[in-house]
């Protein structure tokens, strides 16, 4: 046990260094540019203080909560990434690590595994979609995922194009041919783990996109569906509207910092939005998830479920999150370094380490339920809170530097 299991998320990402080739890991750091979104995810929690009490602790703390019609055992969902090269079985090894830890898998468009494989191992699957290709494609890629079985669509629109990273961008191959396989050898050689763990399962990393396979075509590769979304003009409003009519179930727009623009996916009917900032992946130095996410609870939380995604690597931020006004979380990075680190298993260690330290946290406030915990159980600096796109303020981009004064020892999400 020793050798496999590990205390904390940090604990597996150092592992998953060590195990995964340069490159692999590279592509899972991501980032742009400087890559100050990033870091800034996970230390804006760090800034956020929990003021427990003493005496008075409940013997018995509930964590289950309810997204997009889905019964959870904890706040806490799978988000969407695309392909990965980390384990032979992929997304369908972090389906059942979901499905036996009781929460859902958002399952990306560009994902390694395939709508009907991961339905078939978690019938709480999100579909997720990019707004890419035409129309007439879009729509086919909904009805599979309907006919799969796939319980509510996630719509991701926040991604803009990188324009690099100061620490160099991983080398991705666009197939894994002959020629390409020679070239990556040395690398793959320097991990023997990751290599056997590979050859062991008989199969390669698949660089493909098999949910954007067209009907009797091949499953283009990443770059191709990369291409395609690329060159694909970005959606307005009416598009979004449109795309949440073509599908009769829970829809979540992923992508939200403003105010504004959550007021206008509340027009569009969606269910659900996660404020989320695509991990740091999209423009750097926007700000950290979590300090937006008052303001837009505010706003909206009344309308539709708010989730939150970005930074989380602990119980005790699902916690933060959940006093803040979001219904739950969603991790991508975490149980991807939990499944670099040791497969399925991997995987629920993450989920059960966020469980953990959510039930500490909860217990530690007093709560005998996570539907219990509000502003007044956090401490945060003063300013920390903004209102993007405020429709209180002036038109345009706007940071309300006002809107949130806490006091020392509290913050109300109301502020």
């Amino acid at each position: 046990m020793a050798s496999t299991w590990f205390e904390t998320v940090s604990l597996a990402q150092k592992r998953a260094k060590q195990l995964l080739p340069p490159s692999v890991y590279g592509a899972l750091i991501a980032g742009s540019e400087k890559g100050v979104t990033i870091a800034q995810n996970q230390e804006a929690f760090a800034q956020i203080g929990l003021a427990p009490h003493v005496a008075g602790h409940k013997p018995h703390r509930e964590l289950n909560t309810e997204v997009m019609g889905i019964p959870l055992s904890l706040p806490v969902l799978i988000s969407p990434t695309g392909v990965q090269a980390v384990h032979p079985d992929g997304e369908i090894a972090v389906a059942r690590a979901a499905a036996n830890r009781g929460t859902a898998i958002g399952l990306s468009s560009f994902a390694s595994k395939s709508i009907e494989d991961v339905t078939a191992v978690n019938e709480n699957t999100l579909f997720q979609v990019y707004w890419s290709g035409t129309r007439e494609q879009m729509l086919q890629r909904l009805d599979r995922a309907k006919k799969a079985g796939a319980k509510g669509i996630i719509a991701t629109l926040d991604w803009s194009f990188s324009n690099g990273r100061d620490w160099g961008s991983p080398w991705i191959p666009e197939r894994l041919d002959v020629r390409t396989a020679a070239k990556f050898a040395p690398q793959a050689l320097t991990r023997p783990k990751w290599l056997y763990t590979f050859l062991k399962s008989g199969r390669v990393p698949d660089l493909t996109a098999p949910n954007l396979q067209a009907s009797g075509g091949e499953a283009p590769t990443f770059f191709g569906a990369y291409g395609e979304w690329m060159g694909t003009p970005p959606p307005t409003w009416e598009d979004v509207a449109w795309l949440r009519k073509q599908w009769d179930g829970p829809f979540m727009l992923k992508g939200v910092t403003r105010i504004d623009d959550a007021k206008r996916a509340v027009g569009a009917g969606v269910t659900a939005i996660s404020v989320s900032n695509h991990g740091g992946n999209n423009l750097d130095t926007t700000p950290a998830t979590i300090r937006m996410l008052p303001g837009i609870a505010e706003a909206v939380g009344d309308e539709v479920e708010v989730l939150l995604d970005g930074g989380v690597r602990r119980g005790s931020d699902v916690a933060k999150a959940v006093a803040l006004g979001a219904k739950a979380v969603m991790i991508g990075r975490a149980y991807l370094w939990g499944l670099a680190a040791n497969g399925q298993a991997g995987v629920e260690n993450v989920l059960d380490i966020l469980r953990g330290g959510l039930e500490a946290a909860v217990l530690g406030q007093g709560k005998a339920s996570i539907h219990e915990l509000s502003p007044d159980d956090l401490v945060v600096p003063e300013g920390f809170f903004l209102r993007l796109g405020d429709p209180r303020g002036t038109s345009g981009p706007m940071i309300d530097r006002q809107a949130a004064q806490p006091q020392p020892t509290a913050a109300r999400a109301s502020e």
